[in-house]
């Protein structure tokens, strides 16, 4: 996916790049085009390994303010997954970070295909089975709780986290409203109007009392899968720069992308099974339905710093207006 925000080196510039800042060079073999923030290679090390090095947006890119500080993010996580149990006790599948820097992160190549992809092969009952993997993975990933008990985005360029998810949910939200009038982004609402949603929602969001670590941008190009084994499974998540600390909750509005995400689905049993819960009660509905709201807008604001235009921009707007009518209809 093209954007404004994609930063591109040479073949050359990036040898020179990983060179100077790890000591190890690299021989750029492709660009991996699907993203659609960083820009990401695949290149092959001096010493044999082979390796994705994703690049931050240049310094002056414009980026919206959750996007301020990510690529930290982004590897604030790849360590703490690491420090989860071993891939055979059942943690979370994910690449290795090999090297990080100031504007660039280097990790290891999965197995696999990203599931966007690979889908159209899948038969039903291996797709079934792989869903509730997924689910288990999910709810392994949600034990990793934050150091500081601290809400909302780990990046402290953001300024997007409080000691409680209301006032951190609704300081994300407000980021991005501010974003969008920056922009002059089309939410075909008034932010006046968001915002007195989002406040009718103080009191369900309030049930959320600790924070734990939601990926929220699991959508199948995120999850990569090898469907070529005798036993299909999912060898990794990727992309975890967008990661928050928030609501377990959250995470099914992305996986959504995928399939059913209902209380029968089977990504819930397997999210169940691994130790996950989810009641599915009016009020975890609700936070759903907020949280829907706020991909919405991420979505459509985006749209002004990354240059999306044409049928990409209209879907994202009509997704939004799906969104505020789904959490209006409650009343």
């Amino acid at each position: 996916m093209q954007s404004l925000t994609k930063r591109r080196l040479s073949a050359a510039g990036l040898d020179i790049l990983l060179r100077e800042a790890t000591g190890v060079g690299c021989r750029l073999e492709e660009e991996l085009t699907d993203g659609w923030f960083n820009t990401a290679y695949r290149v092959r090390f001096d010493d044999g390994r082979a390796a994705v090095v994703k690049l931050a947006p240049p310094p002056d890119a414009p980026v919206l303010r959750y996007e301020r500080g990510i690529m930290a993010t982004e590897a604030l996580v790849y360590r703490r997954l690491a420090d989860l149990p071993d891939l055979a006790a059942g943690a979370v599948p994910t690449p290795e970070l090999l090297y990080r820097g100031d504007d660039f992160l280097a990790v290891s190549v999965l197995p696999g295909t990203p599931w966007d992809k690979a889908a159209e092969h899948l038969a039903a009952t291996t797709a079934s089975a792989l869903r509730r993997e997924l689910g288990a993975i999910t709810a392994r990933l949600h034990t990793l709780t934050s150091e500081d008990g601290r809400f909302g985005y780990p990046a402290p360029e953001a300024e997007l986290s409080a000691p409680d998810w209301r006032t951190a949910f609704t300081a994300m939200v407000d980021a991005l409203l501010a974003d969008a009038a920056h922009w002059g982004a089309d939410l075909g609402v008034p932010a006046a109007g968001i915002r007195t949603l989002v406040a009718e929602g103080g009191p369900v969001l309030d049930q959320v009392t600790e924070p734990r670590l939601v990926h929220f941008d699991l959508w199948p190009g995120n999850i990569f899968v090898d469907d070529r084994a005798d036993a299909p499974r999912i060898t990794g998540l990727i992309d975890h720069e967008r990661a928050f600390w928030g609501d377990p909750a959250a995470e099914l509005v992305s996986l959504e992308f995928g399939g059913d995400i209902g209380p029968d689905s089977d990504l819930v049993a397997g999210y169940r099974a691994a130790g996950g819960h989810l009641d599915f009660s009016p009020a975890l509905r609700h936070r759903l339905a907020l949280y829907g709201l706020y991909l919405g807008l991420i979505l459509v604001v985006e749209c002004g710093p990354r240059g999306y235009d044409g049928d990409h921009a209209g879907w994202t707007r009509g997704y939004l207006a799906e969104r505020v009518a789904a959490l209006r209809a409650l009343g």
